[in-house]
């Protein structure tokens, strides 16, 4: 009550509660294990783990070079991984970007 006696009411106040909520209307959420996460993530952009694998198989292979001593072909799987690694980083781009345009509306 404000001085003098006069009661104040908000909008929210004479409106009354809110009605009670519908379950049948309220999402349900599931857990993801990892898994079933890598795999959705997956089919969704196939690109990105093909990049990651392409990388670590030339770095692999270049450090092989490396530790037999073969110095070119190592140098020149060097540039390969940077190829590679630069070919994930525009996949995972490239998949933001589909997937902001898929959101919109």
């Amino acid at each position: 009550r404000q001085p003098g006696g006069v009661a104040v009411v908000t909008l929210a106040m004479a409106a009354g509660p809110p009605p009670p909520l519908d379950r049948r209307v309220l999402p349900v959420f599931t857990e993801e294990g990892f898994g079933e996460k890598f795999l959705r993530k997956t089919r969704e952009n196939p690109l990105v783990p093909l990049g990651c694998l392409c990388t670590v198989g030339v770095l692999t292979y270049g450090l092989i070079s490396f530790k037999r001593g073969d110095t070119r072909r190592s140098q020149l799987m060097m540039r390969a991984r940077i190829l590679a690694q630069g070919f994930t980083f525009a996949a995972l781009l490239g998949g933001m970007v589909v997937t902001a345009l898929k959101s919109r509306p």
